[in-house]
């Protein structure tokens, strides 16, 4: 992503929470915020973009074509069911985390994500803390100011280019304690970095929370990155293509069979790792939303040792 824009695919991702919280017949997130966080501005590009990729006779036809292109456009997006189904299986395991005694929740490239304005009565005592790309943390900041919501002092922003810059030394900018059960989500932004960086920054983790505090994050399979391999898997293959025609191209995956050995070399156990496919099959078993896998991507549970 550019150095002074917001990241573009974090924009998308909040519309397409939000549209499935408004829309599917089957929510199995609740994120009202996801619309009200994305400038008019940025919603009109999506909107454009969503118009103009209907087909000449599409566009002809109706009265308004851009009134529910972009919902369409959103929801078949390669990414669509994973945003979902990875939001619910992070927030699942943040308030499994929060019933055990987490007290602090760590949102790595926290982009549009609203739990800080959406948090559940039991869990205001969490301290929260986001991480993220200084441009795309701006905009944020300003659009929760212009929607008039007030956070508490326990919300916590810290401005940060993972790419550059370790983890730990970003959280100690903050009122971040070492010594505090926490709780991390690192979603869709491992891709984007590469495997150096990555590896860094899951060793940053386990240096810097106390045993037992956990980890969930997302990966995409590094056999992705295999073009022979993926000569048959179109739904990955323009997921990838997209991302990279906004600038924003995934750079490095992990072998699921090493993820294990990968995590234990720096500190962390694995407890769980699910490929997409399995993710939609455990919160929307009866298809209900008509969620589609793109394949490869996988979401990985991890503890601090």
């Amino acid at each position: 992503m550019e150095a002074n824009k917001a990241s573009a695919t974090a924009l998308g991702t909040s519309l397409m929470r939000a549209l499935h919280t408004r829309a599917d017949p089957w929510p199995i997130i609740d994120d009202p915020w996801g619309d009200r966080l994305v400038p008019p501005i940025a919603v009109d590009a999506f909107r454009r973009r969503a118009v103009a990729s209907l087909p000449a006779d599409s566009r002809s036809r109706a009265a308004d074509p851009s009134a529910s292109a972009l919902d369409e456009h959103l929801r078949a997006s390669a990414a669509y069911a994973t945003v979902i189904t990875r939001t619910r299986f992070a927030e699942d395991a943040l308030h499994a985390a929060v019933a055990r005694g987490a007290t602090q929740y760590v949102l790595i490239g926290a982009g549009f994500d609203s739990y800080a304005l959406r948090t559940p009565a039991g869990e205001l005592h969490v301290a929260i803390y986001e991480v993220d790309h200084p441009a795309t943390q701006a905009l944020k900041i300003t659009r929760i100011q212009a929607c008039g919501a007030a956070l508490r002092p326990s919300v916590h922003f810290v401005a940060a280019d993972l790419a550059v810059e370790n983890l730990g030394d970003a959280l100690s900018r903050s009122p971040f304690s070492r010594s505090a059960t926490s709780f991390f989500s690192w979603l869709g932004v491992t891709m984007y970095l590469a495997r150096e960086a990555n590896m860094a920054s899951l060793r940053a983790i386990a240096q810097c929370a106390s045993p037992g505090s956990e980890l969930v994050f997302t990966y995409v399979d590094q056999a992705a990155f295999d073009k022979a391999a993926v000569a048959d898997d179109d739904a990955a293959s323009r997921l990838r293509e997209t991302v990279a025609s906004i600038g924003e191209p995934f750079v490095s995956g992990f072998h699921p069979q090493r993820l294990a050995h990968d995590l234990a070399s720096v500190g962390l156990e694995l407890l769980e790792d699910l490929d997409d496919q399995a993710l939609v099959r455990r919160y929307d078993p009866q298809n209900r939303n008509r969620l589609r896998p793109a394949g490869r991507s996988h979401i990985a549970r991890a503890r601090v040792r």
